[in-house]
């Protein structure tokens, strides 16, 4: 259960000098990359707070989403957590704000599912399948892994989205950086392994539109059915 050292409703918040004095170099950076994001979900009046763990998160990830009574709670889990410098340090510099909006926009798709009540849910059509091969008490960690899977690849996707709409000249660069990233460590078919949706998105046009959500939902059913 994470204690929150502040709690930052987005619409009362106008700039980010506006944050506490008290928080660490590297809680302002990563606040500082993810504010456009945060200044679009107060535009959209999307119920998003920011919270600060101020107790050690070792093992956490740095960025997350949590939705607490009906609002969505942006985590920052960095204090004694090495991956939160790790992650900036496997970022080139030019590319830094953009990447940290790409993660903070991923976050917020897990935001609009949580609104939309559609949380490990399947789109009208889809139905998720379970090897026959399967013991009863495994059928359920299975079935949830696979969901949680589909909500990080909504999340990429969404994430991808912003990066084709905001910064357009960077996103084949963004794109090859999460790639790169889900790479990492992948054990396939886990909760992070995202790559049958984010390689749909390698053109970027597969992305477009005026919504993110709207635009990763579209590619997002694409993946879906190709896995049937």
């Amino acid at each position: 259960m994470w204690k929150p050292i502040f709690v930052f409703a987005a619409a009362l918040l106008a700039l980010p000098a506006c944050l506490a004095s008290d928080l660490t170099p590297i809680e302002m950076r990563w606040l500082r990359g993810a504010w456009p994001v945060i200044a679009f979900a107060k535009r959209e009046k999307l119920p998003l707070d920011i919270v600060v763990q101020p107790q050690d998160s070792l093992g956490a990830a740095p960025l997350a989403l949590a939705f607490v009574d009906g609002r969505c709670k942006l985590v920052l889990s960095m204090r004694g957590n090495a991956e939160a410098q790790s992650t900036l340090s496997r970022i080139e510099s030019d590319l830094l704000d953009a990447t940290l909006e790409l993660m903070a926009a991923h976050e917020l798709g897990h935001c609009r599912r949580y609104l939309d009540g559609a949380w490990y849910g399947l789109p009208a059509g889809f139905s998720a399948t379970v090897p026959d091969e399967l013991s009863p008490d495994l059928r359920t960690a299975f079935l949830d892994m696979k969901a949680a899977r589909r909500e990080e690849g909504y999340g990429d996707l969404v994430g991808l989205a912003w990066a084709k709409q905001q910064h357009p000249q960077q996103y084949a660069r963004l794109h090859a950086w999460l790639v790169t990233e889900r790479l990492r460590d992948l054990l396939p078919g886990s909760h992070h392994d995202t790559l049958a949706w984010v390689r749909l998105a390698q053109d970027g046009g597969a992305l477009a539109g005026p919504s993110i959500f709207a635009a990763a939902a579209r590619l997002w059913a694409v993946g879906l059915a190709a896995e049937k």
